[in-house]
């Protein structure tokens, strides 16, 4: 393994994480905030460590399938806990391990939230934690590889690396380019929701970071009562168009974009993840219509709450947790499945889940009809059988964590619907969950044990569990180290 280059990869990426948090910064001082130290002291922190990791290592070299699992995996867990700081040192959090939860939470767009009262931050911290959320969303690696042209063929190592799920074909033959395309369109989304939520009466500061925590399937709010606290229809629905596109394939907007809006209604994943949206919304406003609630606001609140859960953005316009049982279950459900392959939204992906009800439908098929060739085809190609594992052994695997973090959880006192909802919520980055960790509360009942087990949860759902758990693997390290 070539740790030279793993660390000058490195280096470079927390120079720019450097001069990112210069934003804040300048936030700050234009505001005169007490904050200005803590990111003064983190900038120059983060960008000493990087300009040491760059000197000690070396461009040189080949960048394998593990220098990229490496690089991915270390930029991912340094980013977090260089990005802790600010919200320590300014007392924002109690312990550096809240921080460091608040964080990781921001980066892997998950929305769980350890800060009781976020009226009460600054600007620039609010500000901060938005960005998190954004520079995560589509992926802290991804642009990296826009700004840093030069690793050269092993962008597709890094881009897989953090990327790992079920993609669509690339929409460009270059890396660069495909990744330069995705944040272009990112961008231009997150423009245009900052001006619309502006103009249907949010303030500017609050419209750029919804805007931030809504196109990355974030969460975060500036208001403790989340999209409560505005109570306003017109920006509940834009929030819930935006939430959808967030939510579906980036890759097949430029698709759509370049060739035509039609690719976007032939892809079956995008049809399937409207459908489950519009049944879950039917289902839950029925509940909540037979419980006494108006129609309209029935349909408006199901419709916001759906979406929320489903792109696992996480925002709240009613509180869910004192909702129906059936409404309840739907939705912990829908936190499972989360968007579409290629978007900034986590859980199982719904491409995922429409390769195992094939799957599962062939295993029947075949249990009637034994010498049979089946095969199965998606969006009218056919899927490679090792395609068809890698999501089982996935599936198996998500399943299995979240067993897994259950219990852990629950061993810390929490009751089991509890223990599991936080669990989901956070291994399939939703952000809120039901109980002590509902939509009106925050993780900060979490003792440090909790925290750092959905500290794991929410890396791994991010990085889609394999990214991580190979470079868990003594075998991934057993390679002769090229210097």
């Amino acid at each position: 393994m070539n740790v030279r280059l793993i660390e000058s990869v490195l280096g470079w990426l927390l120079l720019v994480y450097a001069a990112i948090m210069c934003i804040p910064l300048v936030w700050a001082l234009i505001g005169k905030e007490s904050t200005t130290v803590p990111f003064l002291i983190t900038i120059v922190l983060t960008g000493l460590v990087g300009f040491v990791l760059t000197h000690y290592g070396r461009k040189e070299g080949r960048m394998g399938i593990r220098e990229g699992f490496a690089i991915v995996s270390g930029a991912w867990i340094l980013t977090s806990l260089f990005g802790a700081l600010p919200l320590y040192l300014s007392n924002a959090v109690p312990t550096y391990l809240d921080g460091v939860f608040e964080t990781v939470s921001g980066l892997t767009t998950t929305g769980a939230s350890v800060i009781d009262n976020v009226e009460v931050l600054s600007q620039s911290l609010l500000l901060w934690r938005s960005l998190t959320h954004w520079l995560g969303g589509m992926g802290i690696i991804v642009l990296f590889i826009v700004f840093l042209p030069k690793i050269g063929a092993g962008a597709v190592h890094l881009f897989n690396a953090e990327v790992p799920g079920p993609m669509a074909e690339r929409v460009l033959p270059r890396i660069r380019d495909n990744a330069a395309r995705l944040w272009q369109i990112y961008v231009g989304f997150t423009l245009l929701q900052i001006v619309l939520l502006g103009l249907a009466g949010m303030s500017w500061f609050d419209s750029v970071n919804h805007s931030f925590a809504t196109m990355a399937t974030g969460g975060f709010s500036t208001k403790n009562s989340s999209i409560m606290y505005f109570d306003n229809p017109l920006i509940e629905y834009i929030i819930i168009v935006f939430m959808i596109i967030a939510g579906g394939n980036f890759g097949l907007y430029f698709l759509a974009w370049s060739r035509g809006l039609k690719h976007i209604w032939q892809d079956t994943e995008f049809r399937v993840y409207l459908a489950i949206i519009a049944v879950a919304t039917l289902v839950i406003s029925i509940s909540l219509w037979l419980v006494g609630d108006g129609i309209g606001t029935s349909l408006r609140q199901a419709l916001f709450q759906v979406t929320s859960i489903m792109t696992t953005t996480g925002f709240a316009s009613a509180d869910f947790d004192k909702w129906p049982s059936l409404a309840k279950i739907v939705l912990f459900l829908l936190m499972f499945i989360g968007g579409s392959a290629g978007s900034t939204a986590g859980g199982i992906k719904v491409a995922r889940l429409i390769l195992l009800v094939k799957l599962a439908w062939a295993e029947l098929r075949r249990a009637v009809h034994p010498r049979a060739v089946t095969s199965i085809n998606s969006g009218g190609k056919h899927v490679d059988p090792l395609m068809l594992q890698t999501v089982a052994v996935f599936f198996f695997l998500f399943m299995a964590i979240f067993g897994l973090a259950t219990i852990l959880l629950s061993a810390t006192g929490l009751e089991p619907f509890d223990a599991m909802s936080a669990v989901v919520a956070t291994l399939g980055n939703v952000g809120p969950g039901f109980g002590v960790v509902g939509p009106t509360t925050t993780f900060s009942s979490i003792n440090a044990f909790g925290e750092v087990v959905l500290i794991c949860c929410m890396l791994l759902g991010r990085l889609e569990l394999f990214t991580l758990l190979v470079v868990l693997q003594p075998e991934f390290w057993r390679t002769r180290k090229s210097w």
